[in-house]
């Protein structure tokens, strides 16, 4: 490893399909990735490795290493009242919810069956293996 802290890459995430999930050249920003601040899995940090500025790198992790595994505690199942009544409850929609110290924690709406709600508060890419595309533009 490297005595850089952080990696400025443009990353794109794309699924096992091929679609794209995510792109950080679709808002021209790109993302900070931290050594060592525990953000980054073990695998994801071992292949940043070595990588210069302009160099691109393309790799695979199993979903234990990207995004977490899907935790079936992490679906609740929620009475339609909990919810406010204008809003559109129907699957895919992405519903919030108030976490510790004020955070928000996004939850998608998996299924809506009279008046029980499934909520799942997993990350969306959790489960899956991902591919992440990256193109470093500065080693800090």
């Amino acid at each position: 490893m490297t005595d850089a802290t952080a990696y400025i890459c443009h990353v794109e995430v794309i699924l096992d399909d091929g679609s794209t999930a995510d792109s950080t050249k679709a808002s021209g920003k790109p993302a900070r990735l931290n050594i060592g601040d525990k953000s980054l899995s073990p695998a994801f940090e071992s292949e940043l490795a070595g990588l210069k500025q302009g160099d691109k790198h393309k790799f695979t992790l199993q979903a234990v290493d990207a995004f977490g595994e899907s935790n079936p505690d992490a679906i609740h199942y929620l009475d339609k009242t909990r919810f406010p009544a204008d809003m559109t409850l129907e699957t895919g929609v992405i519903v919030s919810f108030a976490g510790p110290g004020g955070s928000e924690i996004p939850g998608i709406v998996r299924e809506v069956a009279g008046d029980s709600v499934t909520v799942d508060l997993n990350h969306p890419l959790a489960g899956q293996p991902v591919t992440f595309d990256l193109e470093v533009m500065q080693v800090i």
